[in-house]
């Protein structure tokens, strides 16, 4: 649907379950999603824009759809500042937006957001980085039940050379935040969040909080196994395996969760 509406040079707005796109002439130029913060929170964030600047372009600019034209003519923000800032936050959310869905897309001519043309990008771009951003997060640790779930630690021990972006991460792990949570505690874009959350949960240190209530929960019914079988010396050797290394690569965890399965 998003190639076609580029070939129709159509302009309006994409909606799916996890966000929109906004299109003009079939570029893309703007982007938002529940699951990451917007360009408001990581501007004001990170002290590139006061609050206050933020709210006045909004008031002064925004019937116009001047938004971000207002904010470099006044003076408030840069233009090389503003564009850098937009296009994270267009492919940040644009990820989200492009993920996997269970709802229709939908498509409306003709609306227009109100932050104003700032750097369209073609659907083309988009569709490269979100691919290239999934990719990135299958080779870093393939499951991708911690990108939604409630986070908790596994009690593991911390390494003391966690990057301090990972260990900021990690602090605000509190068995109820997920990822988005903690990328909007943090005023972070989402994607980023997600590589650190993932780095976490590949080195043993962060799991899903569902996961840990169902390792604990009792069996009702062991299956005999025998002591000899394939199946069950495969698990013994990958925990092994597991528990001597101090940083476990993913493809020996997969191996570990495919002779549990196998059980």
């Amino acid at each position: 649907m998003l190639s076609r509406l580029a070939e129709e040079r159509a302009t309006g707005v994409l909606t799916r379950d996890r966000g929109v796109l906004y299109l003009v002439e079939g570029q893309v130029v703007h982007a938002e999603s529940p699951a990451t913060p917007g360009l408001d929170v990581l501007l004001t964030s990170r002290g590139a824009l006061g609050s206050d600047g933020w709210w006045e372009a909004v008031s002064q600019a925004g019937a116009e759809r001047r938004v971000g034209r207002f904010l470099v003519d006044s003076g408030r923000l840069a233009a090389g500042a503003l564009e850098l800032c937009h296009l994270g936050a267009l492919y940040d959310a644009a990820f989200f937006t492009l993920g996997a869905s269970s709802g229709p897309a939908r498509f409306r001519y003709g609306v227009a957001h109100w932050i104003g043309p700032v750097r369209p990008v073609t659907v083309d771009a988009v569709e490269r980085e979100t691919l290239r951003r999934r990719a990135l997060l299958h080779r870093i640790w393939p499951d991708p039940d911690t990108d939604t779930a409630e986070l908790v630690r596994t009690g593991r021990a911390v390494d003391a050379v966690l990057p301090p972006r990972q260990r900021t991460v990690l602090d605000q792990v509190d068995g109820e935040r997920t990822v988005s949570d903690i990328s909007r505690v943090l005023g972070r874009p989402g994607f980023h969040t997600l590589v650190d959350v993932r780095r976490l949960a590949a080195a043993g240190i962060v799991t899903t909080r569902a996961r840990t209530v169902e390792c604990r929960a009792p069996e009702t019914v062991a299956p005999p196994v025998s002591p000899m079988s394939p199946v069950s010396t495969a698990t013994a050797r990958a925990a092994q395996a597991a528990q001597a290394s101090a940083d476990p690569d993913v493809a020996l965890l997969r191996r570990l969760r495919d002779a549990l399965e196998a059980l």
